[in-house]
């Protein structure tokens, strides 16, 4: 505490100085502290207003919906009668339990995401404060959470944040244990319940995304025997074995084919066929080889930038280089490169690739940029205070787009206005088809109640008498209008589709109130 008074006066001016310095350290830790939080609670705003959007979101959604209504927490199902073989269900136990307790909401189904952002955040923070001290571990922290990806992915409905948090688990604590800090055992078995958790959430890619830079890090130290003999190898995998297996077992008895589609499918053909046409559930995401380091530089927006900058600036500036040099001298510098680079490198040549894939790289990314701003600091003699702005960029970005999407819902694509307008309307109950296929949001936001119908089924569907809603693309207006012998109604439209009523026989738009609106073929 800087109280009372020296007796000598150039004791009292170091001690003045001193102060001024705790004073502004202090400030500076409450203004991240500060920052950090707000970046971590600004995805709740989203999360609560934002429809979810066609296509991964209602998707998983529904399956966690369907789970809550049938009662089946061994097998996801894709739709009724179809089983979702695609992604082991730990992200979907999450989410069904979440709207069990807070009902089917899109803030409940995001809740869980949420939830392990924070989780992440959590462990990233703690283990590199004890590795590098709380104002690396704080500006780590924030750097991961004001990613463009990961900013997004706290606020979302996917199966990545819960392989992150697995991943993240694992390699946090066996950097724990590879520096030989007197740390809880518990720490040991957190490697395992980081690879457990990892192949509850997204399958064997989590192993391989824990196995291969552990071992890169380890065969270019030559550390590997040292080091693996303080991890409980044996409980461990135990530990792994109890918690994994049952489920695995259970599903390929309950469906058979599941262990074929997932393990070969899933994680050898979608990576390295282009064309591949087995995927059960979508359609394949075919991309030129590298679009991975397209994806990188946007995923890690802003400070993927700052940091090419800075390797740009490198090339003719002496303390630049100097700055890079100690950064790759910080223990565990391979490491955190290692964990960093594998990912992007792995899905360089795959040609099946969502820029989600990148997301457990971010952490080790993070740690990098962090520890490139400390030595930039030295350096230039700068405060790292002024990088806060960029922190903000992000956040703010997506708190002006929620507010755009609040106030035009429709600019998404989702089907929660056209749903919602059906339920307020005097008959609520009476069919809704959509022609061709319906959007995952319109089974979501529907309950399930929302059916599928076909052209050549049209006119059989009109002539029965029965009276229904049909949602058709606005592209297939005149096709429909032809199909069905006269002009369209439209009661209400969204992004992609019209709605009309059927059969009208030639009945008059009832109201001006429901923006009906004669559309001729």
């Amino acid at each position: 505490m800087c109280t009372g008074k020296a007796k000598h006066p150039h004791r009292q001016v170091r001690k003045q100085h001193r102060c001024v310095a705790e004073r502004h350290s202090m400030r500076h830790t409450v203004e991240k502290w500060a920052v950090l939080i707000l970046v971590l609670l600004l995805p709740l705003l989203s999360m609560a207003v934002l429809p979810l959007a066609d296509t991964s979101e209602p998707r998983y959604a529904e399956i966690a919906r369907l789970m809550v209504q049938t009662g089946d927490w061994i097998t996801p199902w894709f739709s009724p009668g179809v089983p979702f073989w695609g992604k082991p269900p730990l992200s979907f136990w999450a989410q069904a339990a979440s709207m069990m307790l807070l009902g089917s909401s899109e803030f409940a189904v995001r809740l869980p995401s949420w939830l392990c952002a924070i989780s992440t955040t959590w462990l990233l923070f703690h283990g590199l404060r004890r590795l590098y001290g709380v104002s690396l571990a704080l500006w780590t922290v924030i750097i991961y959470n004001s990613c463009v990806l990961a900013y997004i992915a706290s606020g979302a409905v996917l199966t990545d944040p819960f392989l992150v948090l697995g991943t993240t688990l694992s390699m946090v604590s066996f950097a724990l244990i590879s520096q030989g800090m007197p740390v809880s055992r518990l720490w040991g078995y957190g490697f395992f319940g980081g690879l457990a958790i990892g192949l509850l959430a997204k399958g064997p890619l989590a192993a391989a995304l824990v196995f291969v830079p552990v071992m890169l890090w380890s065969f270019y130290h030559r550390k590997t025997y040292a080091v693996s003999n303080r991890l409980p190898w044996l409980k461990g995998s135990m530990l792994v074995a109890v918690v994994c297996l049952p489920w695995y077992v259970l599903a390929e008895i309950k469906t058979p084919g599941f262990l074929d589609y997932f393990i070969v499918g899933e994680h050898f053909r979608r990576f390295l066929d282009a064309g591949w046409q087995g995927d059960l559930y979508g359609t394949a995401h075919q991309k030129a080889y590298g679009t991975i380091w397209i994806y990188w530089l946007l995923a890690t927006f802003p400070w993927g930038v700052m940091m090419l900058a800075t390797g740009a600036c490198a090339i003719r500036s002496v303390r630049f280089r100097l700055a890079f040099k100690a950064m790759l001298a910080a223990p565990l510098r391979i490491y955190w490169l290692a964990w960093a680079l594998f990912t992007p490198a792995f899905f360089t040549l795959s040609a099946n690739i969502l820029w989600t894939y990148l997301l457990p790289s971010l952490a080790a990314f993070s740690v990098l940029a962090a520890l490139l701003l400390d030595e930039l600091r030295r350096q230039f003699t700068f405060s790292k205070r002024s990088c806060l702005p960029l922190a903000g960029v992000v956040p703010l970005v997506g708190l002006m787009l929620t507010f755009v999407m609040y106030v035009k819902p429709d600019i998404r694509n989702s089907e929660r206005t056209l749903i919602h307008y059906v339920a307020q309307q005097a008959t609520p109950d009476m069919p809704l088809l959509y022609l061709g296929k319906q959007p995952f949001s319109a089974q979501f936001y529907s309950r399930g109640k929302a059916d599928r119908i076909s052209k050549a089924a049209l006119p059989e569907k009109q002539s029965s008498g029965a009276s229904f809603y049909l949602a058709l693309p606005k592209a297939e207006q005149a096709e429909v209008a032809r199909i069905l012998g006269g002009p369209l109604e439209v009661l209400f439209q969204n992004r992609r589709h019209v709605l009309i009523k059927l059969p009208y026989a030639g009945a008059q738009p009832s109201s001006t109130n429901d923006k009906q609106a004669l559309i001729k073929g």
